[in-house]
């Protein structure tokens, strides 16, 4: 069972969607779990500060470094892994958010404002992760994203596994196009192959499909494919 924990200053943004659907059953039935640390409730004066203006100068604030070391190192444990999203971060992909839900604990920082104090990150162990080349106003949004990739790969979650294996990126490509009934809608029908029941042919349709779509739109995975595929 994966355990997540959120550090941020809106705990009430929290299961949000993921407390819904299947994500909120498999909450509900303890397939995984999900607790908040309100990080305010770890600031030492009476006025509940969190941030403060940066050394050299700048715009913005930055969060206290002692005030969020107070709140991790009253609930993490020794060896759980820590995250904190910022656009400096390494980019979040497929891969990771499978490497990541091998892990029991997930601690996940929420930034706010400019960002946080960068002595935080260098004395307890803390991978930065960035969901893109783009600024959020606070990482309660993307740490929502993320769990929902995690999750995927949490075995009963899906209710069937081959649903993870089958889509995008799982085998460096993009999905193949998918159709359903009714067959025929506004004059336009289902590709033949797919009605066939030639399961051979219809893998084979599945994976050019794919590479077609992959070479088109995504160039950067197409490069890294071929690399893969040619070794």
């Amino acid at each position: 069972m994966l355990s997540a924990r959120v550090f941020t200053l809106y705990p009430d943004f929290f299961p949000g969607y993921l407390g819904q659907g299947i994500f909120g059953k498999a909450l509900s039935d303890k397939k995984w779990e999900l607790d908040t640390v309100n990080i305010r409730d770890y600031a030492f004066d009476k006025h509940k500060t969190v941030d403060d203006t940066p050394y050299g100068g700048g715009e913005g604030m930055l969060m206290k470094a002692d005030v969020l070391a107070a709140s991790i190192d009253k609930n993490v444990s020794a060896d759980e892994k820590i995250i904190y999203l910022s656009p400096k971060g390494k980019l979040f992909n497929h891969q990771l958010a499978k490497k990541l839900s091998k892990e029991n604990t997930i601690n996940i920082i929420c930034g706010h404002f400019e960002g946080v104090d960068d002595r935080l990150l260098n004395t307890r162990n803390i991978e930065e992760i960035s969901l893109g080349d783009f600024v959020l106003s606070g990482g309660e949004g993307a740490s929502l994203v993320i769990l929902d990739a995690i999750l995927r790969f949490i075995p009963g979650i899906l209710g069937n596994n081959k649903s993870a294996q089958e889509e995008s990126f799982e085998n460096g490509l993009l999905e193949y196009p998918q159709y359903t009934k009714p067959q025929v809608w506004e004059q336009k029908s289902v590709p033949e192959v797919l009605l066939s029941g030639d399961h051979a042919k219809i893998k084979d349709w599945r994976l050019s499909q794919s590479e077609a779509i992959t070479r088109d739109r995504r160039p950067d995975l197409w490069q890294l494919y071929k690399k893969t595929k040619d070794n």
